[in-house]
């Protein structure tokens, strides 16, 4: 395919390795490629859940205990391993791919090696490829207890299509207790060290507990899939995984959960923090120093990336006038957001079918123009659907990826708690992030790609990926959308929520800045509600730099297309940009720089 081969010309020119491979003559030094696939392999055992999700079977039956003294050992000594065997490599030992692909396996052990060795964070947590902190394992978002209740429902990653498959989930679930009970152990030890969570976070969390408590057992989420139960399925299957389900949950898991709620309730609330930021735990300001290189994969500075992103937060906001001018409003920006947020005419829904066929109609216009921008799809399928009731209310929308071999499609989440007061201020800019051509082109076009390895696949580095959807979102002019000033506004309150992470973010955990001062920040500079930037300021509180990556990322990316506009002139090629961003996977952005410049030093010297 003409999208994976100017890669093997970029990267000659930008590392100066051969065109064929080279004769291999270091005694005892095997191919990258099966240094490549040993890789995968331990990245996939010591992590089940993003297995499952990435469409492999053979550990559907176990979770991995992350945040266990004997887990993070072991980890740490694989990344030290294959860090040490990369080091026998070098340019001429493979062909050029190969070397790219060397070096984001290399920043990915020496990144995930350096979380392992700081006391508050651990790497491989199953949820989103998130770092979790291991004396705090438990939050309110993002969280593994709210993932496994998500997989819990059996319409999400977890397979129930054979017996197999029910009684795999009942030995994942048996880890998961056995996960529970080291989180408690872990919080008593952080309760020792100073090292617990913001109170507002777990008064957040507790009552998410209480669906699993009390509701009945052949009503509870955990039994869904026995009331789906394929009808292929043998009597006597039928009624023994009907009789273990119910014991399970009714004699383990909600006694567990009790213990859980208790324990938080009892012991842990009254023990938390009321600052808001990392910073101010034991070795914080390096954590999040931390964090910020694992997040946005450069070396940046807190204070660099706060002064950024006040700068982007006034660009846009002139921005924003320009467009409210053009309207024709005559208040100021404020009382404009409040008229958006509360506008009938932006919540035009009576029911959620309403909605989910308004996304899929956008999906039909950015079809008609695609191919102006690129010239390949993904074969993967795709749908959007209502996320899930017991997670709707304080959910986000989202992506999760189809497996590989295309038995799942990709589900774009659409959170619809009310259709009626469902704002359709930001659909345009959210399909192009989330779907098209955000999260599932890039993601799925990823994981297709047989020309890189295999821990390539998933979806991986958070700035690139996050970077790449947030550039999506500018793209819609150019694919036909943004024809209304409102969604074109919308499009410039999401890019402003970006902007504004980049300044909250830093606030809370390098500056000291309250929760409240987070918030009150939020409301003066976008349209979104009180309510929704409460639920973002706290998981800014809960994920420590991740939400820098978004912006970070799309701002290389569009600095990287300024580049070759400016060097190539007619030359450029928009179809061919987006091939060269696209053809490698997830880079770290340093990676990313220098392929971009290489592709064009050719293009230019020929």
């Amino acid at each position: 395919m003409r999208l994976f081969l100017p890669l093997v010309l970029v990267l000659v020119g930008l590392l100066g390795c051969r065109e064929t491979p080279a004769k291999n003559e270091k005694v005892g030094l095997v191919s990258i490629d099966t240094v490549f696939a040993n890789f995968y392999t331990f990245k996939k055992s010591s992590n089940p859940i993003e297995a499952t999700k990435a469409g492999y079977n053979e550990y559907n039956d176990t979770i991995a205990n992350y945040i266990s003294d004997a887990y993070q050992e072991n980890l740490l000594a694989k990344y030290t391993d294959f860090l040490a065997q990369l080091e026998r490599y070098d340019s001429l030992d493979m062909r050029p791919e190969q070397w790219m692909s060397l070096r984001v396996m290399q920043w990915d052990c020496n990144i995930k090696k350096e979380g392992l060795e700081n006391k508050i964070v651990t790497i491989a947590s199953p949820v989103y490829d998130l770092p979790s902190f291991e004396l705090m394992p438990l939050f309110q978002i993002q969280s593994l207890h709210l993932y496994v209740a998500q997989l819990a429902g059996g319409t999400s990653v977890q397979p129930f299509k054979t017996v197999t498959d029910y009684d795999n989930w009942l030995k994942r679930l048996e880890d998961y207790r056995e996960f529970l009970d080291t989180c408690v152990l872990k919080m008593q030890e952080g309760m020792a060290e100073q090292v617990v969570m913001p109170k507002v976070l777990v008064q957040k969390m507790i009552p998410q507990l209480q669906e699993f408590i009390t509701t009945p057992v052949k009503e509870h989420l955990f039994y869904q899939p026995i009331i789906f139960l394929p009808d292929n399925f043998s009597q006597a299957d039928k009624e023994r995984l009907s009789t273990s389900y119910q014991e399970f949950i009714r004699d383990q898991l909600i006694p567990k959960y009790k213990e859980l709620n208790d324990f938080l309730l009892t012991t842990y609330l009254p023990a938390c923090r009321e600052t808001a930021g990392i910073g101010a735990l034991p070795n914080g300001k390096a954590t999040y120093d931390y964090l910020i290189r694992l997040h946005t994969t450069t070396t940046m500075t807190a204070d660099e990336i706060h002064e950024l992103g006040k700068r982007e937060v006034d660009r846009i906001l002139a921005e924003m006038e320009k467009v409210k001018n053009q309207i024709g409003f005559k208040g100021d920006l404020k009382s404009f957001f409040n008229t958006v947020r509360l506008s009938k005419e932006q919540m035009p829904f009576k029911t959620p079918e309403e909605v989910i066929a308004h996304f899929n109609a956008i999906k039909g216009r950015i079809n008609e123009r695609l191919n102006d921008v690129f010239n390949i799809r993904p074969k993967a399928g795709f749908e959007v659907r209502r996320t899930e009731a017991f997670r709707e209310a304080s959910a986000s929308a989202e992506y999760v990826p189809g497996s590989k071999d295309g038995s799942r499609s990709g589900i774009f989440y659409v959170p619809i708690p009310d259709a009626k007061t469902y704002n359709k201020l930001h659909d345009e800019a959210l399909f192009l992030h989330e779907a098209i051509p955000g999260h599932h082109y890039q993601l799925s076009l990823q994981q297709e790609n047989t020309s890189l390895p295999e821990f390539l696949h998933p979806e991986s580095m958070g700035v690139f990926v996050e970077g790449w959807a947030l550039y999506a979102e500018s793209l819609g002019k150019e694919l036909g959308l943004y024809e209304d000033p409102y969604q074109y506004f919308g499009m410039l309150s999401m890019e402003m929520h970006r902007a504004i992470r980049l300044v909250v973010d830093t606030g809370i955990h390098a500056k000291g800045w309250t929760r409240e001062q987070a918030i009150q920040y939020s409301l003066d500079h976008e349209a979104e509600t009180e309510a929704g930037i409460i639920a973002e300021v706290e998981r800014y509180m809960a994920t420590p730099g991740q939400a820098l990556s978004y912006k970070i990322g799309q701002l290389k990316i569009r600095s990287l297309r300024n580049q070759a506009e400016m060097a190539l002139g007619t030359d450029f090629d928009i179809k061919e940009f987006h091939n060269q961003i696209l053809n490698s996977g997830s880079l770290p952005l340093i990676l990313l720089q220098e392929k971009i410049s290489g592709w064009i030093a050719i293009l230019k010297k020929n």
